[in-house]
């Protein structure tokens, strides 16, 4: 299950982790975000502990959307040792998410 993400623990759980995280920029009345989700579950299956999906809902937490400038949702960020390794702006076949985190592991 991926972990929901706030203003508030964002620092924590997304640029202290010590793994890959990806971070899913959505809001529920998003239709491509709903979409994506099946995806980063699939993924967060296969993955198991390499990595972390991360959920920060851009109605109730804007702040990290703000400082990363995400204009579109969905957006993926890829962060890795407190770093933006890699953007995914709009929906991508799951190949494209998971080439980008074999790279990063």
């Amino acid at each position: 299950m991926a972990k929901v993400v706030t203003d508030e623990n964002f620092e924590e759980v997304v640029l202290n982790s010590d793994i890959p995280v990806i971070v899913d920029f959505w809001a529920e009345w998003c239709g491509p975000c709903r979409m994506l989700h099946p995806i980063l579950d699939e993924m967060e299956n296969e993955y198991g502990d390499k990595i972390l999906i991360a959920k920060v809902d851009v109605d109730k937490d804007q702040k990290y959307a703000a400082e990363y400038g995400i204009r579109n949702i969905p957006t993926v960020l890829i962060v890795k040792g407190g770093e933006i390794k890699e953007k995914q702006v709009g929906v991508a076949p799951k190949a494209v998410y998971k080439n980008k985190i074999d790279a990063l592991l």
